[in-house]
């Protein structure tokens, strides 16, 4: 497989650290980059994208993209194919799209029923989610460019669902 960059999106809870982790194994040379870990680089005067100020949460989410970007473009820039696991819906992905300079881009969309995402999330101690994102499936849906590929991961455990990203992403995936 060629190198690139591999964004894996989906609404919180939808999987995508769990897929994004077991792609990057699977991958020669590759490199898992957890958003949330780099919104965790902020201490003092943290924000997360729920909180308020509204205006401080959405700079601090859109500074957490760019240097998402800064960091997948360095690793792509020594020979890995960076594998960005983020929310990345709606205006955030042209946000990303300008952001990266590395090419080629390949973005696949996790789309499982909502009752599926409200299940899992059941299944995470501590970390359940849900109730707080639920309506971004909306978002994710509607407004979302239709690029790359969207994967309906309803009925596929995590390692199916990572086969069906490797087998589809490379000819389904491309994002211009």
């Amino acid at each position: 497989m060629e190198q690139a960059v591999i964004v894996i999106s989906g609404i919180p809870g939808v999987g995508k650290s769990t897929v994004a982790a077991l792609v990057a194994r699977r991958l020669a040379r590759s490199v898992h980059i957890e958003a949330e870990v780099l919104q965790r680089f902020v201490v003092g005067g943290c924000v997360w994208p729920d909180g308020e100020p509204h205006g401080e949460a959405m700079r601090q989410l859109r500074l957490r993209g760019r240097n998402v970007a800064l960091l997948a473009d360095s690793f792509f820039g020594a020979g890995f194919t960076p594998i960005i696991d983020d929310v990345v819906i709606a205006s955030r992905l042209d946000e990303l799209r300008a952001d990266l300079r590395s090419r080629p881009l390949l973005f696949a969309l996790l789309t499982p029923r909502l009752e599926i995402v409200r299940a899992r999330n059941r299944q995470r101690p501590n970390k359940d989610v849900f109730a707080a994102w639920q309506h971004l499936d909306a978002v994710a849906r509607a407004e979302t460019p239709r690029v790359g590929l969207w994967l309906d991961t309803s009925d596929q455990t995590a390692e199916q669902s990572a086969d069906a990203l490797l087998r589809r992403i490379w000819k389904d995936g491309a994002v211009v």
